[in-house]
């Protein structure tokens, strides 16, 4: 039986930039931005992407950064992502009722933006943490971050008796390419969008907590999927075939996981799989065996907000929680939520809250 101990998610936060229509993002920018270049896989990637309304904190229908200097870039990553992700952790803070001065532990996930002093002692500073609160900047994980995050917030609280925080703050609007005969990247530019969500966690029994997480890195994959820092920016790699490598592996880990605590995939009320396009929910919904409705959330978040790396699979379960609230509030039952997100390594992450 599943005994996630004494640290329960308490509250969530998520902010976004302001909303701006996919179609209008292509007729105003990216049509023109290749033409001449690769401008009809372009536009049949975009009109497939299963997104619908995309954010950015760099509207390419007000300015084009695709030939800004990733210096300058980075000068706008901390500008940005600073009141972005203060947003969302006082939202989350404030959800659980829980003053930051309490907090004990921030774990901070980004992989779009560098800075030192990094977001975590920024945060601390304008949020107003303890002194001895300690922090993790985790790093390069991409759209799976949240996961580990999540386990590292748990098992501090679950030790300590204190609140923790976890944010995954990501910019993918600050690295558009130059115009190229690329898929990969078009894949990226139609797919990716620039969110802040965070979670709280306090001991306590009720509600729920992080049972288990499980991993598998699939190493002879690793260029599947690449996030590399350019003069212009960091170019993403994404290989056509990261849906099969999936297909192999996601059934075999979520079922393992599961078996560890004596359930199978009817045992769980609500998932949350990453949304990294619609190949990948195709894939990880015949593979589990999903019906459309099991599904739907995912395939709804990355409709209305597009795949925002990392902060998407709290995105998820705070829609999850949502949708629950006719029945009571999802944190605090019915049954096992499973989350899952997938990125570089090749790697896949399943979490398990109950």
């Amino acid at each position: 039986m599943v005994n996630a101990g004494t640290a329960r998610i308490a509250g969530i936060g998520v902010a976004h930039p302001p909303p701006v229509a996919q179609r209008a993002v292509w007729e105003g920018f990216f049509e023109e931005h290749y033409r001449g270049v690769a401008r009809g896989l372009a536009k049949r990637v975009f009109e497939n992407s299963g997104v619908v309304t995309r954010h950015g904190v760099a509207n390419p229908l007000v300015e084009d950064v695709s030939a800004w200097p990733t210096s300058q870039r980075m000068q706008r990553y901390l500008a940005e992502a600073l009141p972005l992700g203060k947003e969302a952790l006082g939202g989350a803070l404030a959800d659980a009722g829980v003053s930051a001065g309490d907090v004990g532990l921030l774990a901070v996930c980004s992989c779009t933006g560098y800075v030192t002093p990094g977001l975590d002692i920024l945060l601390a500073r304008d949020l107003g943490l303890p002194a001895d609160a300690q922090r993790v900047f985790i790093g390069h994980m991409g759209c799976y971050a949240a996961l580990p995050g999540l386990r590292v917030v748990a098992d501090f609280t679950a030790l300590h008796g204190r609140p923790s925080a976890l944010l995954c703050v990501e910019l993918p609007s600050l690295h558009v390419q130059p115009p190229a005969v690329d898929p990969q990247q078009v894949v990226a530019h139609a797919l990716f969008s620039d969110a802040a969500a965070a979670v709280v966690v306090i001991p306590q029994t009720e509600g729920y907590g992080v049972a288990d997480v499980a991993s598998l890195t699939d190493t002879t994959t690793a260029d599947h999927m690449t996030w590399e820092v350019t003069d212009l920016g960091f170019r993403m790699g994404l290989s056509p075939q990261v849906p099969d490598v999936l297909a192999a592996h996601v059934a075999p880990l979520v079922g393992g996981l599961l078996e560890r605590h004596g359930l199978t995939v009817r045992d769980v009320s609500a998932w949350g799989v990453h949304p990294g396009g619609p190949r990948v929910l195709d894939v990880v919904q015949r593979e589990l065996g999903l019906t459309d409705a099991q599904i739907s959330v995912s395939r709804g978040v990355l409709a209305a907000h597009g795949n925002c790396s990392s902060p998407t699979a709290l995105m998820i379960l705070n829609e999850l929680r949502a949708a629950a609230l006719p029945d009571g509030d999802l944190l605090t039952g019915p049954g096992p939520v499973l989350l899952t997100a997938f990125g570089p390594g090749l790697t896949l992450y399943a979490a398990l809250l109950a």
